[in-house]
């Protein structure tokens, strides 16, 4: 694909009597490199067959603009496992090393040609970009490769689109769609203009000839109507998400969000500690509607559980506002349980996408407390590296069940604990109230007496208000 950096013969090399300090390879700079091992392996022949009545052949494209090589891999490893979500058979990997992308063709234009001459040689017919493209951007790429061009957002959406399954969530993937599109339709002037024409054509005759609206103003038109419809409907949907979350604010129930990277192991987590019997897949963004489900503590006071979204690195600014009535219930929690795969490549890379991310919709003040998952696949370096790194974290399996029993000891010592202290001599025609003592509040003694229940508790004070009517 280009000349071998030991070529003295390769215009694009410095002149070796030309020392200019110490600085990167220029070879290596404007080369495109492949990455070892990231081509799809297809298990048997009736998944080959399958494969290829279905799949799209592609071939991916990244620029590495800073970090070691290790993280361009790791960057293009995970696009690999979205392209793969999405329903695409992977033939080859390459990126390239730049300051910043090329802000005509992303890689540069003596590239493009190279990545052309691979999809013709692997017979691709879709290039997908590690990045966000611009129209100009992905204009400029079809045109030359003469393939689908689809950029990492692109790809991010149309996984969104294919799994989401609410109302609510099918609503929130296509406003982020068409917010995506609105700045990438395409028109080829006066050949697409809607004119009037004169009495013969049965058109208004003079003065109502000209250009019209042309189709790529119509095509905005209407994707700013349905946008319109879209939020009114979404908020319609947001106010009955509100109401839930008043009524367990009203009964005093604490919230736990179990938030993190895509595919860490979220959704088993919750089905663990709760018996929720939720969607868990081997793939990326396999949850997109959030469910919540009660849980107990050892003492019995209640709480709730909720899974959320998983997150990625550059998360498409789009879909953050579409899905921000779902990520609320982060903000909103009192906890969040933030899952981390130990068996990833980059699990401190993770942590810091899925901070970036809470920062980014109100959450970077809620307290957080880690779940090192999956420590059954992960190697012992991995492990010890991140308990230097992350002292007060637990770590755990959601498949084998090890370390579960520390997750919840360590959940309910973090759950807010009501900050009234009562003494009450509980009637015994008034249970409810020994009933809410435990669900929503903290016992500290009981004792029974032949004038009813003394307790001693800790409570809200809403409860404290009732208790107050039994003094001891």
């Amino acid at each position: 694909m280009t000349a071998h950096p030991d070529d003295e013969t390769d215009p694009r090399l410095p002149d070796p009597e030309a020392y200019d300090g110490d600085q990167a390879d220029l070879a290596a700079r404007l080369s495109l490199r492949r990455v070892a091992g990231l081509r799809t392996e297809l298990a048997d022949v009736t998944e080959v067959e399958y494969r290829q009545l279905r799949l799209e052949r592609v071939v991916l494209v990244g620029v590495w603009t800073s970090g070691g090589e290790e993280d361009a891999v790791n960057s293009l490893s995970e696009l690999r496992q979205l392209a793969e979500t999405a329903g695409s058979e992977v033939l080859d990997a390459l990126y390239q090393r730049r300051e910043r992308p090329d802000p005509a063709t992303y890689i540069g234009r003596g590239k493009v040609d190279e990545v052309r001459d691979v999809v013709v040689a692997t017979g691709a017919d879709t290039v997908i970009c590690d990045g966000e493209l611009s129209p100009a951007q992905l204009r400029n790429l079809e045109d030359r490769i003469r393939v689908k061009v689809v950029d990492r957002t692109a790809l991010i959406l149309d996984i969104f689109a294919s799994h989401a399954k609410s109302a609510e969530g099918k609503a929130q993937v296509e406003l982020a769609q068409l917010q995506y599109l609105r700045q990438r339709l395409r028109g080829w002037g006066g050949n697409l203009s809607r004119q009037t024409g004169g009495r013969a054509a049965g058109g208004v005759g003079i003065g109502g000839r000209g250009p019209g609206e042309t189709k790529i103003e119509t095509d905005r038109r209407r994707i700013r109507t349905r946008i319109s419809r879209l939020r009114a409907q979404l908020r319609d949907l947001d106010n009955t998400r509100q109401v839930k979350r008043q009524e367990r604010r009203r009964h005093q129930v604490p919230s736990v969000a179990i938030v993190g990277y895509t595919n860490a192991g979220k959704s088993s987590l919750l089905n663990r500690l709760t018996g929720a019997g939720v969607l868990v897949e081997d793939a990326l963004f396999a949850t997109l509607d959030p469910t919540t489900r009660r849980a107990q503590t050892a003492d019995g006071r209640t709480y709730t559980l909720t899974d959320t979204v998983g997150f990625v690195r550059h998360l498409p600014h789009d879909l953050v506002e579409a899905f921000r009535s779902t990520l609320e219930e982060s903000v909103e929690a009192d906890l969040l349980l933030h899952v981390v795969d130990a068996s990833d490549p980059d699990p401190f890379g993770q942590v810091a996408a899925v901070r970036e991310v809470l920062s980014d919709i109100g959450a970077g003040d809620v307290a957080e407390q880690l779940v090192i998952n999956k420590i059954d696949q992960a190697d012992d370096e991995m492990l010890q590296a991140l308990r230097t790194r992350f002292p007060g974290a637990v770590f755990a399996s959601a498949r084998t069940g090890e370390g579960l029993d520390e997750v919840r000891a360590v959940v309910e010592q973090r759950l807010p604990t009501p900050g009234t202290e009562v003494t009450a001599l509980v009637p015994y025609a008034r249970g409810d109230l020994l009933d809410r003592i435990h669900h929503e509040g903290e016992l500290v003694t009981l004792e029974h007496t032949a004038d009813g229940t003394l307790v001693v508790a800790r409570v809200h004070d809403d409860l404290a208000g009732e208790l107050g009517a039994f003094p001891a």
